[in-house]
């Protein structure tokens, strides 16, 4: 058996409309189709957005480097 996921959406009308392409070497055999709904998925492009907005312009602190110490010596070989 092979799987084949094919991802549509409802239409306005209420009507799912698929095309599944299987190709002619399966021509004049049954298949079997399931429909599965998807777990509804969040709008995070949206979401990012709305935070990255609300947050511009909120850095009140210096873009300074804080000092990274002394740079270790190594021995050469």
């Amino acid at each position: 058996m092979n799987t084949m996921i094919v991802r549509s959406r409802v239409g306005a009308d209420g009507v799912l409309r698929v095309a599944v392409p299987v190709g002619s070497a399966e021509a004049d055999r049954e298949m079997q189709v399931t429909i599965e709904p998807l777990p509804e998925r969040r709008n995070e492009g949206a979401e990012y957005l709305a935070w990255l907005e609300k947050s511009g312009g909120r850095w009140m602190g210096d873009f300074e480097r804080p000092p990274q110490g002394a740079f270790e010596e190594r021995e050469r070989f």
